[in-house]
């Protein structure tokens, strides 16, 4: 096997041909795989160039999800398909969808976990998700982190079982650098003071913590976990990306250090190539916990790359989850 120099121009396919091991006969669950989504693309390349048993596409309808179940089902009819109703923005939804994960038959253990779903820039709007002071957490936080907290939480159990050389994929993004959490305002005081990329960025960041404190608590043998940035592509994530909002977000990085370079439009397969990287590749293994982009390992902000502030972040993530259920 020749070895990939991975870069901005991997794709998909490259990656999976490399290590079709890491594929066939795996169990794979992948959020945010909407038609052409970065989501959608890990999934079908996954079926494509190889063989998984089973790949778990969660989605907010099964209507969302279908082109890329029947895509998945006309390139190979042996990948058994299984779809979830899930809203990461609700949390009654994540914690119903993780109890018919745990609970079925079908699905014995999970061997990677993708956390490909997201909102980008959205207006202001609160969701049920409750902050541990009883705040309203808006719809970024509540979707792109304490979502996809409580699902990782909830199926660790099924991503245990398999172990050794499970991993976990949390989709991040450049934009984590615009701000750190907000403990003491997560909410923006009820959107009275909401800017659109402070309230990505931080949820961005949150993906990054997430998976140092797995990368930190969990021996990397059994759970690998990663986050990553997977470049600037043209897909639904940016329905609310006006070339307005667009200007904002590049005028916000401009003076930041070491931002990761704003280059050309990646194509979906090269887009989905550093979550691929991140599921399958084994020398990455040693590094569990870190922040790759465009395939490689790279240096998150100095608020992203701590386990302090990870361990922080758990913990008031779950106290998160305490008060919300609380209610």
């Amino acid at each position: 096997m020749t070895a990939i120099e991975y870069s901005e121009s991997t794709t998909t396919s490259e990656i999976v041909k490399a290590f079709p091991d890491k594929v066939n006969g795996r169990t794979f669950l992948v959020t945010g795989a909407s038609e052409k989504s970065v989501g959608s693309e890990t999934a079908i390349s996954l079926a494509r160039d190889a063989s998984p048993a089973i790949i778990i596409l969660p989605g907010r309808t099964y209507s969302r999800i279908e082109p890329v179940i029947k895509e998945i089902n006309n390139i190979n009819p042996a990948v058994k398909t299984i779809f979830v109703e899930l809203d990461l923005s609700d949390p009654a939804s994540v914690k119903k969808a993780a109890g018919e994960i745990l609970d079925s038959t079908d699905i014995d253990h999970i061997d990677v976990l993708i956390n490909s779903a997201g909102v980008m820039v959205t207006p202001y709007t609160p969701t049920n998700w409750k902050s541990p002071t009883g705040q309203p957490i808006e719809l970024q936080f509540g979707t792109n982190h304490l979502g996809h907290f409580l699902l990782t939480k909830s199926l660790l159990p099924k991503i245990r079982k398999a172990a050794p050389g499970a991993r976990i994929v949390s989709v991040s993004s450049s934009a984590h650098r615009l701000s750190g959490i907000r403990y003491d305002d997560p909410g923006f005081q009820n959107g009275e003071t909401y800017t659109a990329w402070e309230a990505y960025g931080q949820s961005k960041t949150a993906n990054i913590l997430l998976a140092n404190f797995l990368g930190h608590t969990i021996p990397k043998h059994e759970i690998a976990s990663f986050s990553l940035h997977p470049g600037s592509i043209s897909s639904g994530l940016q329905q609310y990306v006006t070339p307005e909002i667009l200007q904002e977000g590049l005028a916000r990085a401009k003076d930041i250090p070491n931002f990761e370079p704003y280059g050309r439009r990646k194509t979906l397969q090269e887009g989905a190539a550093t979550s691929i990287r991140a599921a399958l590749d084994p020398s990455l293994e040693a590094f569990s916990g870190k922040y790759l982009n465009d395939c490689n390992i790279y240096t998150p902000a100095p608020w992203a790359d701590s386990f302090e502030e990870a361990e922080k972040l758990w913990k008031w993530s779950e106290e998160c989850v305490e008060r919300t259920f609380a209610n």
